[in-house]
């Protein structure tokens, strides 16, 4: 039975949540016409803009930046040790997230022709939401609701004073000491920053640092977080944590504790599904997420869920790729569907650690045969300018030259890795990356260099050789 006192709304398209994916598939939706209601409980621009990426990006700034003045003895200009005023750099990136803001603004959506509900969204049935006061009827509907930061169930945490992602970049000042649970991309890029900044920071993981990446390369950028003076503790389980800031754990050591200024939990992170009631809609889905085939399409296939909230590579820019799928099978009922194959994903260290495609572990699961090629940029021309050599890259191969995965630690490295998942994702063999054309002198150039390097030993080995010697007998 309807309920009288709701407004009504009749819609092509309903999207819940306002981060990027949903404002990517609202703003193409109503931009094309389609009659778009984007419902969003909190602020606009969702995680990624208000307390993800790009706040985490404007603190490494800072933290770079201040890692340059201290540095810049190298380069013969003395600066001496850098004064760091926590207070403004809490402002820089206030001012920054202020000045992106207006991109994913109400405003500017609805000047798209986007109808924008500031309430929180329920489902009421197969093709019905409830927010606020409306009820909104929807062909299709797009659930990109995304995560929240995962607090462990460690004793003591719910008397402690935590942060997560959502409240470290209100702090007005630089942590004495900082402890971070978790060495995954958030907890390690927060490390590193805070450290070039000036706390001490210590990291406890309870297995590897950055387990996704292929540990080659992570052992590189481990090198440098312990040369900056971040301590690293591995295998280390945390079994309790109390409201003076000290945190008891685990190791094949034994017990030990450490006490801090300020306590970072940065364990994961958990799809948002509270309030949804997704059940009244025959939405399935568990504690990972809502459940989606290659299309995206829930087990109600006129729903769509997108970004973190199925769980998986949980990246803005994996919701944005997700956001075109939906696009196609919603709007334009194409069938078009998902491929992981080229997914990358970046930790903006320094130096930075990007990956595309399969890890060479991955590849040799996988593949029966395969190629790996390695190029230090320390070979790199541009890099030995700037000082910046620590580093290489690492691409994996068939015998046949198709190009399964590519791993990159060093400066840009988030740039860089870029062109490999073009290549990955447009079937390209590495021949192709061999015969462009790289400016000089550029860090780029070592995608060429890397790429040629496939081909040495058929070019220097003996058939050419032989065949050389035998044309030059003819003049």
């Amino acid at each position: 039975m309807t309920d009288k006192s709701l407004t009504s709304i009749d819609a092509d398209i309903c999207i819940i949540g306002a981060g990027s994916g949903g404002l990517t598939v609202a703003a193409v939706a109503a931009r094309l016409g389609v009659k778009t209601v984007l419902v969003e409980k909190a602020a606009m621009g969702g995680d990624c803009l208000n307390t993800g990426c790009v706040p985490s990006k404007a603190l490494l700034a800072a933290a770079h930046a201040a890692s340059a003045v201290k540095n810049s003895h190298r380069f013969g200009v003395d600066a001496g040790d850098p004064q760091i005023d926590g207070r403004r750099v809490h402002d820089h990136i206030h001012d920054v997230i202020a000045a992106i803001a207006p991109h994913d603004s109400v405003e500017r959506f609805e000047e798209y022709g986007v109808q924008v509900i500031n309430q929180t969204a329920s489902f009421v049935g197969r093709k019905e939401v409830v927010a606020g006061d409306t009820r909104i009827k929807a062909r299709r509907f797009v659930v990109a609701t995304g995560s929240n930061p995962l607090v462990p169930p460690i004793p003591g945490i719910e008397n402690t004073p935590y942060l997560t992602n959502e409240t470290i970049f209100d702090l007005t000042r630089i942590p004495d000491h900082l402890i971070v649970i978790g060495g995954g991309p958030i907890g390690i890029e927060m490390a590193q920053a805070y450290r070039r900044l000036g706390a001490d920071v210590t990291v406890l993981e309870m297995a590897t640092i950055l387990p996704r990446d292929d540990p080659e390369l992570s052992a590189i950028l481990k090198a440098r977080l312990v040369a900056d003076g971040v301590i690293l503790r591995e295998g280390a389980k945390v079994i309790a944590v109390d409201a003076g800031i000290s945190v008891a754990f685990e190791t094949g050591g034994g017990c030990e504790k450490i006490t801090g200024s300020h306590l970072l939990v940065a364990a994961g992170r958990r799809p948002k599904l509270a309030g949804l009631d997704l059940e009244r809609a025959g939405i399935k889905f568990s504690d990972q997420g809502i459940s989606v085939d290659r299309r995206l399409r829930t087990s109600n296939k006129k729903i769509f869920a997108i970004g973190d909230v199925i769980g998986g590579h949980q990246f803005t820019h994996i919701a944005t790729y997700h956001a075109g799928i939906v696009i196609k099978n919603a709007l334009f009922r194409l069938p078009a569907k998902v491929d992981e194959a080229a997914y990358p994903w970046v930790s903006f260290t320094s130096p930075e650690l990007a990956q595309v495609g399969l890890t060479e572990a991955d590849a040799k699961l996988r593949h029966k045969n395969i190629r790996t090629l390695s190029w230090p940029f320390e070979q790199n021309d541009r890099a030995v300018a700037e000082g910046r050599t620590d580093g290489l890259i690492k691409v994996v191969t068939t015998t046949k030259g198709y190009i399964l995965g590519v791993g990159i630690v060093g400066p840009q490295a988030g740039e860089l890795i870029q062109v490999w998942g073009l290549a990955i994702g447009t079937g390209l063999k590495i021949g192709k990356i061999a015969n462009m054309i790289a400016p000089y002198p550029t860090l780029g150039e070592a995608n060429k260099r890397i790429a040629g390097e496939f081909f040495t030993p058929a070019l220097f080995g003996g058939k050419a050789r032989k065949i050389v010697n035998f044309l030059a007998k003819f003049g």
